[in-house]
């Protein structure tokens, strides 16, 4: 499955007449075989590749025997780099890639593309792998409806409050976590939401892929005694409506409590929502005290 394409063994690129404009080129995240043919064809046509790292995008064209001019443009490009990739856009095509996946999911070029559609440069995209997609589709948990959040802040507390900002939302959550954070990540979210069923897939399309799925509590036990390596996504799947209930009774005894004493806000809660006062009351000291 996770066999690598040989150069030699590459098909045959489809014909492709090049069109001026900025073509958004999705790579592969591991496994060399995830490009696809329309990939191919776009980026030896290409008279510029716009990319994060050339020496990344460099063995990947070397791969497939495609020779290439590259252009570094990352998230830290001066705006007269963006200018000329777009004044070039106007007369050829010009491909942007990141070093793995598609384009813009969490990776560079936002400010681009905005300018370029800014600017009346066509943009096209060229679908290909995504970590997100990918890990979704083996994860097992809800799919009808999911939150890409990216990369979680390095700091606890940040990284504690960003997870909070997303706990009513009733779907399956998709972040990216590097290795060495992944066990407080998960040590984070075993404190926020116990019981909910949570997925590590990392390594993606790679000979050692691997989606394992539990509790958080669970999966930080078991990544203790095995740290991870690899490229890394995490998937929490969406509240219980206990769970659900729960954070709507907190948000409105959060309200409550801005201009009112738990007392207060407790019989005020207890009286829109039919719960238990006392019930409310414990908790809304609980609130004011955190």
């Amino acid at each position: 499955m996770n066999r690598l394409v040989r150069p030699s063994e590459r098909p045959s690129i489809p014909a492709w007449e090049p069109v001026p404009g900025l073509y958004i080129v999705a790579t592969p995240i591991g496994n060399l075989g995830d490009i696809t043919l329309r990939a191919l064809a776009v980026l030896e046509g290409a008279a510029l590749i716009a990319c994060e790292d050339t020496r990344v995008t460099g063995k990947l064209l070397k791969h497939y025997g495609i020779k290439a001019r590259l252009q570094r443009l990352d998230d830290h490009a001066p705006p007269e780099v963006r200018a000329r990739v777009i004044d070039e856009a106007r007369q050829a095509p010009v491909v942007l890639v990141s070093d793995a996946g598609t384009p813009l999911v969490s990776d560079p070029g936002y400010r681009l593309v905005r300018e370029a559609r800014g600017a009346g440069v066509t943009v096209t995209s060229i679908p290909g792998a995504c970590a997100a997609v990918s890990a979704l589709a083996i994860a097992g948990l809800p799919s009808d409806r999911f939150l890409f959040a990216g990369f979680l802040p390095v700091r606890d507390k940040a990284r504690r409050a960003a997870l909070e900002d997303v706990a009513n939302i009733a779907a399956t959550l998709v972040f990216y976590e590097t290795a060495p954070r992944l066990e407080r990540t998960l040590a984070t979210i075993a404190e926020l939401w116990p019981t909910r069923e949570v997925a590590v897939a990392r390594e993606l399309t790679k000979l050692h892929e691997e989606c394992r799925s539990g509790t958080a509590a669970a999966l930080a036990e078991h990544y203790t005694a095995h740290p991870p390596k690899g490229e890394i996504v995490l998937l929490v799947g969406p509240p219980s409506e206990t769970e659900a209930r729960v954070h709507d009774t907190d948000a409105l005894l959060r309200a409550a409590l801005g201009g009112a004493g738990p007392g207060k806000a407790a019989g005020m809660v207890a009286k829109a929502t039919g719960i238990d006062r006392a019930t409310l009351y414990s908790r809304a000291l609980e609130l004011k005290g955190a």
